[in-house]
């Protein structure tokens, strides 16, 4: 049995595993001639795998910004604070990216992550709220060099609505269902108050966004094939909190 190189799919479903599918051929005998049959096998990936993806993709473009050509899994862990184990099993599970004794060449493996993520294209964004964090956002230059673009801003105050920020025309809240589904958009940052998240949640979800970033200090709810992720600095400030000496 030979394997071809895996194709990976990880829609966003919300669920804490993505799938890969594999190609595999497999050979029998038909009246003894050799007959090739090409069968789809699956295999699932946890979520916290695709998570630390990025972390790896970071550094690896940090590595070639400072020159360098080759890096092995010890060194990538060393920069992450990760086992060299661990991420020569992460890697693994997408297919081989590496020879051993001889490590990983940067570009290839930044490559090949790059397409893992779908991050070798760019992203359309709709930024929901033109607030301090929305407007933030929307200035910030280091998307579009990972694969990301502001493309809408939208806003309910009058006062900020035609206004441009990062580039960015202000549009009303009241067009974003018909804007967004026009222009194609699965992306979307929530930056609104907590009490009308979920209300500017439903109607991402009617416009066909299918990934929310939620700045928004509430938990929102969404069906089946819409993922979110939560961004509070607060919650991370009391994990840390936990840890810290009061005496």
């Amino acid at each position: 049995m030979r394997k071809r190189p895996a194709y990976f799919a990880c829609p966003p479903t919300g669920d804490n595993v993505c799938t890969i599918r594999q190609f595999v051929v497999n050979f029998s005998y038909t009246n003894g001639t050799k007959q090739a049959r090409r069968v789809m096998a699956q295999k699932t990936v946890p979520d916290i795998v695709i998570g630390r993806l990025p972390l790896y993709l970071r550094t690896l473009r940090h590595m070639q910004e400072q020159g360098m050509e080759v890096t092995s899994s010890k060194e990538l862990g060393d920069s992450l604070g990760i086992s060299a184990a661990q991420i020569r099993k992460d890697l693994s599970l997408f297919g081989e990216f590496g020879k051993q004794g001889t490590g990983y060449n940067i570009a290839f493996l930044q490559k090949q992550l790059s397409k893992i993520l779908k991050v070798n294209r760019t992203w359309d964004i709709a930024v929901i709220g033109a607030g301090d964090i929305g407007s933030a956002v929307a200035r910030y230059q280091g998307f579009e060099h990972r694969g990301f673009r502001v493309a809408m801003l939208f806003d309910n105050a009058p006062e900020k609505i035609g206004q441009e920020i990062g580039g960015v025309v202000v549009q009303d809240i009241r067009t974003m269902e018909e804007s967004i589904r026009s222009a194609g958009i699965q992306i979307a940052m929530l930056a609104v108050p907590a009490r009308v998240a979920q209300q500017v949640t439903d109607t991402l979800v009617k416009a066909g966004v299918r990934a929310i970033l939620n700045y928004a200090p509430v938990t929102i709810t969404v069906p089946d094939g819409v993922h979110v992720q939560y961004i509070d600095p607060v919650i991370h400030l009391q994990r840390m909190t936990y840890y810290l000496d009061t005496d």
